[in-house]
């Protein structure tokens, strides 16, 4: 028995389209990166980029569960000695560019490579109900019905 490995010719992308609003930040980020991966095919390969494309929209009414919203902290340095800064996450989703939070959660969730970046690529985060990619024709993946803890509503968190 020999093992199947997928060449470039093999792999065949879908787009998929996730609404955000609702859903549990670090659940939706982890089934993005199985999809990203393509760890949901029967023909994945570990080492080929066979994942598929992902739209998200509504990334600014993604939930965080807990007190996460106010004790996350995103951290990064300017380069300069002393140059460390923060920032919450409640900060970052009031702020200009809410779709970082997602962005950073999933970039976290893949591997740090060459194979990782350019998987990454492949996901499309958009703060509001509209996106660009309607030429595509994305099927709709509703990630609050694969399980009843990917969304909160509102009074949960």
């Amino acid at each position: 028995m020999k093992t199947y490995s997928a060449t470039p010719a093999d792999i065949e992308k879908k787009w998929y389209v996730i609404d955000a609003d609702g859903l549990v930040l670090g659940r939706m980020a982890a089934i993005i990166a199985t999809y990203l991966k393509g760890k949901h095919k029967p023909m994945y390969t570990p080492s080929m980029d066979c994942g598929d494309n992902i739209i998200v929209i509504n990334a600014e009414k993604v939930k965080l569960s807990g007190n996460k919203k106010d004790k996350k902290i995103y951290y990064w340095h300017t380069g300069h000695p002393g140059g460390i800064k923060d920032r919450t996450a409640r900060d970052i989703l009031e702020g200009e560019y809410p779709e970082r939070v997602v962005m950073q959660a999933v970039k976290r969730m893949l591997h740090n490579g060459p194979l990782g970046r350019e998987q990454l690529k492949n996901l499309r985060v958009f703060a509001g109900s509209e996106h660009t990619h309607y030429a595509q024709q994305p099927e709709v993946l509703d990630v609050a019905a694969m399980n009843e803890k990917n969304s909160r509503n509102s009074n949960n968190g």
